[in-house]
């Protein structure tokens, strides 16, 4: 019986998932399927499943965050099967969405940032036994998603309300005619908001439009 760690790979460029299968086989894992796209890497993991999936994040039809929605599927519904998001790009909200619970068996790391071979395969196989593997950069991306998720679920509702008008450009006079309350009431909001977002008064930086990035940052 074999007792190498099985290895499903999803990666839409062909150049680089013949690359990574390659590299796994000559380091003794066993790499028992290689596909192209979101859907072939579903039906490979229930066919085959493995120790550990490696998926890219954007990946055909869309390559927008296919790859991504089929790990957090897969993590769900087959929680023993170690995931390892390995792309060139960082989706926040799916990532913090996939690293929220107690499961193991979670990785997420930047093709640009890997630069030996030997720690990669050693990553694969610390997802595969149910380890966690993180690029530090990805942490940041998470730290500030949570810091900015924290921020914002302290606004009231009012507030939430006037912030969605300050990010559509609204004035506050406009804001307070949209609303029917009094345009001192309107800055009492968004005093407030930016106190809420720590954005203290600085003359390099309009908070207006710093509280609207946070508001609409995915």
């Amino acid at each position: 019986m074999d007792s190498r760690l099985r290895v499903v790979i999803a990666e839409d460029a062909a150049i680089m998932r013949d690359g990574l299968t390659q590299t796994l086989t000559r380091r003794g894992l066993h790499v028992v399927a290689a596909v192209g796209d979101a859907k072939a890497l579903r039906q490979a993991v229930d066919e085959f499943l493995p120790d550990v999936a490696i998926i890219d994040v954007r990946m055909p039809p869309t390559h927008t965050d296919e790859g991504m929605r089929a790990a957090l599927e897969i993590h769900r519904d087959l929680p023993r099967v170690g995931v390892l998001v390995f792309s060139q790009y960082i989706e926040t909200r799916s990532a913090t969405e996939l690293f929220t619970g107690e499961a193991g068996g979670l990785g997420y790391l930047l093709k640009d940032r890997v630069a030996d071979v030997g720690e990669f395969v050693e990553a694969v196989s610390q997802v595969a036994c149910g380890g966690t593997v993180l690029d530090p950069e990805v942490v940041r991306h998470l730290l500030r998603a949570t810091r900015r998720a924290a921020s914002l679920a302290t606004l009231t509702p009012r507030e939430r309300e006037v912030l969605a008008l300050v990010a559509q450009g609204r004035s506050n006079a406009a804001i307070a005619e949209l609303l029917s309350i009094t345009p001192g009431v309107v800055e009492k909001h968004v005093a407030s908001i930016f106190g809420k977002l720590e954005l203290a008064p600085s003359t390099g930086h309009n908070r207006r439009v710093i509280a609207t990035l946070r508001y609409l940052e995915p």
